[in-house]
């Protein structure tokens, strides 16, 4: 471990206590079961939350069961997740990910990767197409409590500003980064934080940063304020 490693540690936990004491500390709860989790997952990629959920509670709504889903006619599949966006390409997906589930496991069930450890649970989850380390982590963490820590476009643009992770770190080399900075306790807590500070102050476009709690620790900020010389 190096100094600088040490030193993103510190500040990383200086920043997840003013998050706490700001947004509170979520306690851990099963989001959805797994299976939900995982398709609810595929649908929310490059879409709003909204539209997510108007995709999922149209395809809960059309089909009794995730096999229904599994075995019918793609154009209904499509026709029901249309809300959440990309849905000639979400549907098919899902009911591909549904089948090989089906030929690997007897059976639409992810139960069993509540057995794994966490790496070989990742490895199992990311062999499917449209399934990477976001979606694994989120499955992972909602579902089961595994210390995964998912990445989304919130937290990859929080923790970038802030200096936690390179200004030239992808999103998918960022699960790793954090992982290492993050204590796997914490998981849950600091990727729902980061999650509610992006929405409501670190936005992508016009950041709230006269708002923000964390302007002494954020590297995006002091940049700012170096080349301005005035507080933004």
């Amino acid at each position: 471990m190096t100094i600088m490693d040490d030193s993103v540690r510190a500040k990383y936990q200086h920043i997840f206590e003013i998050l706490a004491a700001t947004y509170g500390f979520p306690t851990w709860r099963q989001h959805l079961p797994p299976v939900d989790e995982l398709v609810d997952t595929i649908l929310s990629q490059n879409t709003s939350d909204v539209a997510r959920d108007k995709g999922f509670e149209r395809l809960r709504q059309r089909f009794p069961s995730w096999e229904a889903v599994r075995d019918a006619p793609a154009s209904e599949v499509i026709d029901a997740v249309r809300p959440a966006g990309m849905a000639d390409t979400k549907g098919p997906r899902i009911q591909q990910v549904l089948r090989q589930i089906t030929d690997e496991r007897g059976a639409i069930t992810l139960d069993f990767l509540a057995e794994m450890d966490v790496e070989a649970a990742k490895a199992w989850l990311t062999r499917f197409n449209g399934v990477g380390p976001k979606t694994a982590a989120i499955v992972l963490l909602f579902a089961f409590n595994k210390p995964a820590f998912p990445v989304d476009t919130h937290v990859h643009r929080v923790t970038q500003r802030l200096g936690l992770i390179g200004a030239k770190t992808t999103r998918e080399q960022a699960h790793v980064e954090l992982e290492k900075i993050i204590p796997p306790d914490q998981y849950y807590q600091a990727h729902l934080n980061f999650i509610e500070h992006g929405r409501k102050i670190c936005r992508a476009a016009r950041p709230l940063c006269q708002r923000c709690p964390l302007t002494t620790l954020c590297d995006y900020y002091q940049n700012i304020k170096s080349k301005d010389g005035r507080h933004v």
